[in-house]
Formats: C-alpha cells, structure tokens, sequence
C-alpha cells in the first residue's frame, strides 16, 4: 500500500474551485474565516474580487450566498461542517433549501477524523441534517478524483448541494476518467455473499474489507454511493436481491445518514439483513485520526466482521 496515492478532499476541493473559476465568471466563493483550512485560499488567490470572506459569521454567509445567487451568480459557501450543517443550520433550511436558491456548500472537515480539534467540531450529524431539508442534494466524494468531479458536477446542478469534504488523506480508488454522475452509484467490486454499501472515506476501508473477506472465501460485492441524497435506490434493490444482505459504512452517526438512507430503501422494496458500520450514538473525543478509525470500529476489519454478521443474519 505504499504506493498508494493519498490526499485529503479538502485539498481536492480547493483545486477544482480554482479550475471551475478560469471556466466560469459566474463562480464566487465565499467563506468565514477558514480559508486556508477549507483551501478556498487558491481561489482567493487566483480571483480575489470573486472571494469574500465574512468572517466568523457562519449564518450571516450562507444569506450573503442566498442573496447571490438571484443575481445568476453561482455561489460557494466554504466552511467546516460543523458551522455549515450546525451553526447555520436555520439559515440553509429558510434561506437557501425552502426557496430552492442554486447555493453550492462546501463543508470540509467533516467526521471523526478531524482529530484533534475534538467533539465539538467531528460534525458526525451533518448528512442526517440536510438529508432532512427537501430538495437538498447531498455529495459525500471518497477521495480526490471523486471530489473534484462532484465539484463540476455541483456547479452544473440547479439547486442547493451539500458537499461533504475530510481533513485526512484518504486513498484515491478512482482512475482520472471516472464518469461521476450525481444520483449514480458506483460497483467497485462484484460479489454473491454479501454488500458493502460504502460513502466518503469508508470507501477504501470497504476496499480493504473485500479483500480481507476474499481471503477467507467470501465474495463480497462493494458499492460507492457518493450521493446520499437523491440516493440511487436502483443500484441498492439490485444489490439485495442479488446478495441477500447488506453492510453500510459511512463516517457519520448510524443515525440519520446512509445506513438508515438505505435501509428505508431495502425495507420497503426487498427486505434483507442491514448492518450499519459508523460512528454509535456517541460524541468523539480528541485523538489522532488513524487512531479514531478502528477505536470508532470505521476499519476494515470491523467492516469484514460486520459483513459476516449480515451473512449470518441471511
């Protein structure tokens, strides 16, 4: 595995922006006080008179981004997760998701692996937040060709998108010609046994786990959904009935996010064993982030183990 390309979303994130402005006059980004963190400073950089920064003044920016985009501008609004789902929650629901404004968000930093900032900014309930605002689409890319396409693919989507960015390097699984298409899940590998239903940078542990699985005699099918919200019900039914159980994984709350975004789905139109791997219903704690991975059971082997368990359950 030491060859293995590794880059953190975030980084992807701030790169496309640059890209997406030399092609678009109509793309800003604004973003509070984070700039360097989030990597909107490239595009600061590159278009000072296209970048704002409001301060630490999460809601105040998401109304600016709102206001914007009735102009015809195609607004980005940058910060952690833990300010663009949480603080400005209020202001995204009546100012950006209720009139349907065509607001891009890009909210890096997300989940347990923010480290050593702690609790109070692993946003682990971010997705389980805008999954419940109609007419939010939700991208939750697993590694920096991934992202940088959902980028593109953002700016030509009419309407609010979430944009879901990690702290920590992860692998990069995809080839540069990937075709990302919002709403369309990926078969990274095929199998009979049993799904892992995989988001973000579970991805590449879901990787690892069919693997580890395959060692063992299991054939394990894995599934990228990169769109949590519209969710590719098609790729999710076909995956039950072909396999007869499923595993989710995702670094966010088991509650409210792609576990339960699946589950719903199976339970309603093929009922098969679900198991959810992610964060329990627990707060984080500060900590290395290689460290967090297994102690919050978001490693390969716990996926491995979790797939056995949904075979047991067949």
């Amino acid at each position: 595995m030491a060859d293995v390309i590794k880059r953190a979303t975030r980084e992807s994130y701030g790169d496309a922006l640059v890209e997406l402005g030399k092609m678009y006059d109509n793309v800003v980004v604004l973003d509070a006080d984070l700039a360097a963190a989030t990597k909107t400073g490239s595009f600061k950089k590159a278009f000072p008179e296209r970048f704002y920064d409001c301060g630490i003044a999460e809601c105040n920016m998401m109304g600016i981004a709102a206001g914007l985009s009735t102009t015809g501008i195609v607004p980005f609004a940058s910060t952690f997760a833990m300010f663009a789902a949480g603080r400005a929650y209020e202001i995204v629901r009546n100012a950006i998701g209720y009139p349907h404004m065509n607001v891009k968000i890009g909210a890096t930093h997300a989940g347990i692996t923010v480290g050593e900032d702690g609790a109070t900014h692993q946003c682990n309930e971010d997705i389980a937040l805008m999954r419940t605002i109609p007419g939010m689409t939700i991208i939750n890319p697993c590694d920096d060709v991934e992202a940088k396409k959902a980028v593109f693919a953002a700016y030509k989507h009419e309407g609010p998108v979430y944009m879901r960015f990690g702290r920590l390097a992860v692998p990069v699984v995809n080839d540069e010609d990937y075709e990302f298409e919002i709403g369309k899940g990926v078969t990274l590998r095929e199998g009979t046994d049993v799904t892992i239903i995989a988001t973000g940078l579970e991805v590449s542990q879901a990787l690892e786990a069919h693997e580890m699985l395959k060692a063992e005699g299991i054939s394990a099918r894995v599934i990228n959904i990169h769109t949590i919200k519209p969710l590719d019900e098609e790729i999710v039914v076909k995956a039950a009935k072909e396999t007869g159980a499923i595993v989710t994984a995702e670094e966010h709350s088991i509650i409210g996010g792609l576990g339960e975004a699946v589950a719903t789905v199976v339970c309603d139109k093929c009922p098969v064993p679900v198991v959810k791997v992610g964060v329990k219903d627990c707060f984080g704690y500060s900590g290395p982030a290689a460290k967090l991975i297994p102690l919050f059971g978001l490693d390969a082997e716990t996926i491995a183990n979790k797939a056995k368990e949904a075979i047991a359950k067949k």
